[in-house]
């Protein structure tokens, strides 16, 4: 990263972070100019203050940093340890980890820090912070926006709430613009208007629809493979096993079968089974390579692979594994093809559960893209399988779950996954968790890592303990991201394990070890 020079640090620094609580009489901030009463409360708040020169610079361009950072001290967020030597690293970290951004959004590397924040990103960052709870209806705030075809799937629910509140407007034409960036006049008004409709408070808000409640008394689960627990089912926010008592599963999921489909063999599985896990999931990617690119290949790597798990009594997750094919609703017929062969093929093995779109992401929704694919999906494979136990994704990488316990999808035996990396997601996911399940809506956690969302970082074995014991009081199932000897925190094997021999301790990772160990917990 290119780095800023001390000049322009001590300027960026001095807006940010202010000296006084007196508000500022800057020669550039006009008296009657519409911004001004924004500019001078939240100088005397002490949010912000202007450049060495006396400046506030109304019209230049926010950057990443700079709206993050206001936004965090708005909501009275205290900065995290931040990635990198970044002025505005830690509170950028606090950012991400409550979750009011996405990795890719702003990687914590830096990379995309000191850029103009889009729009969109501004305003779901904002609501996030300040207005989590608030909601927009589709339809009213929709027609608001003249330019709304422009605006990213991701960024739907988050905008269309802040035209609800009232901290957006659009301009003369009722554009939005949200790929454009914002003057610091503008982030002002933003973020005033924000802090208005939160009632004034600079507390942190709560997660979107997560009021946390007392936590739950321990679910009693048994564990075991499928000789001792039959074909699964699903009652109320429990899986269950064919007698209906809760049952928990733990165990690994592949890295992609393209590139790893070696550590998916008969010894890798058999391996794994022996050190406790009782489910197997198989991460057959659509692109990247994989799937769509070499469908006969994949496939029966994929059907090897889920009759060597069957053999060791694994339950086993046959995974639609997209992500830089977003869309789910893409490739429905593809995806219709391939389950309605595979629950043909396992209709009568109480083994099999579908994962049937793993992160939906991009420029999608809910409602739009992901329940429409979900519903023609789940009917191909009750056509062929009518009790199997079917996992469903959520937009933002499997993270909007409480979008879809606000309109599931009709049927029996479905499950909602969520995913989680500890170095990247906490609290804010575990109280979604804990909002959906009381609504009714049952969750699988059918991948996380001990590491950063990207796989990099750690490993993060307090917050990953923090989670699983989460997740153990709560009887919900998990796979853990990967089983492979990738370079990467969040491989469970040291770079050059053979899949084809038995693995001792000292052939995990640090990562390995901790969740084999976790396997029986």
């Amino acid at each position: 990263m290119r780095p800023i020079p001390k000049v322009l640090l001590s300027c960026l620094l001095c807006l940010l972070l202010g000296w006084s609580g007196a508000a500022a009489a800057f020669p550039d901030v006009e008296a009657g100019s519409w911004y001004r009463d924004a500019v001078e409360e939240m100088t005397a708040s002490g949010l912000l203050s202007g450049y060495p020169d006396g400046s506030f610079r109304p019209g230049q361009t926010i950057s990443a940093a700079e709206f993050v950072t206001i936004t965090a001290r708005t909501a009275g967020a205290a900065p995290s340890q931040g990635q990198t030597a970044h002025w505005a690293a830690g509170y950028l970290q606090t950012a991400l980890e409550k979750g009011w951004y996405d990795w890719d959004e702003l990687p914590p590397t830096g990379e995309k820090f000191d850029q103009p924040i889009p729009r969109q990103l501004a305003v779901k960052v904002l609501m996030r912070a300040l207005l989590p709870e608030r909601r927009g209806d589709y339809n009213t705030e929709r027609a608001k926006i003249s330019d709304f075809s422009q605006l990213d799937g991701r960024y739907y629910e988050a905008v269309l709430a802040a035209y609800a509140a009232g901290v957006v407007k659009g301009d003369s034409s009722g554009t939005f613009r949200p790929h454009s960036g914002l003057s610091r006049a503008e982030a002002c008004i933003l973020i005033q208007r924000a802090k208005q409709a939160a009632g004034g408070s600079t507390a942190p808000a709560p997660d979107p629809g997560t009021t946390p409640e007392t936590p739950p008394s321990p679910v009693v689960t048994v564990q075991g493979g499928v000789t001792e627990n039959g074909a699964l089912q699903v009652k109320g926010t429990q899986l269950c096993n064919q007698a209906g008592e809760p049952v928990v599963l733990r165990g690994m999921s592949t890295h992609g079968l393209q590139w790893y489909g070696s550590f998916a063999n008969a010894q890798s599985i058999r391996n794994t089974a022996q050190h406790g896990a009782n489910v197997f999931r198989l991460a057959m990617y659509t692109g990247e390579g994989g799937y769509l690119s070499q469908p006969e290949a994949m496939k029966q790597t994929l059907i090897a692979a889920a009759d060597a798990a069957i053999a060791q009594d694994l339950y086993v997750i046959l995974d639609w594994h997209i992500l830089s094919d977003g869309d789910p609703s893409a490739h429905t017929e593809e995806a219709v093809a391939f389950f309605t062969e595979m629950a043909k093929r396992y209709k009568d093995s109480p083994a099999v559960l579908y994962e049937i779109c793993n992160e939906p992401n991009g420029n999608i929704s809910w409602s739009g893209n992901v329940k429409p694919y979900a519903e023609k999906v789940v009917q191909a494979i009750r056509a062929q399988a009518p009790k199997a136990v079917i996992l469903i994704g959520s937009p933002t990488w499997s993270q909007d779950i409480h979008q879809a316990a606000a309109d599931p999808v009709a049927g029996e035996n479905l499950m909602y996954t969520l995913h989680f990396y500890a170095g990247t997601h906490g609290q804010e996911l575990r109280d979604r968790i804990d909002a959906v399940r009381a609504k009714g809506l049952p969750v699988f956690v059918s991948e996380w890592g001990t590491s950063r969302a990207d796989g990099s970082g750690g490993v993060f074995l307090a917050e990953s303990a923090q989670w699983l014991d989460f997740l153990a009081q709560r009887g919900i199932s998990w796979c853990n991201w990967s089983l492979c000897d990738k370079g990467e925190t969040s491989a469970a094997l040291k770079p050059g394990t053979s899949p084809n021999g038995v693995w001792s301790q000292e052939a995990l990772t640090q990562s390995g070890q901790f969740v084999f160990s976790r396997f029986g917990q």
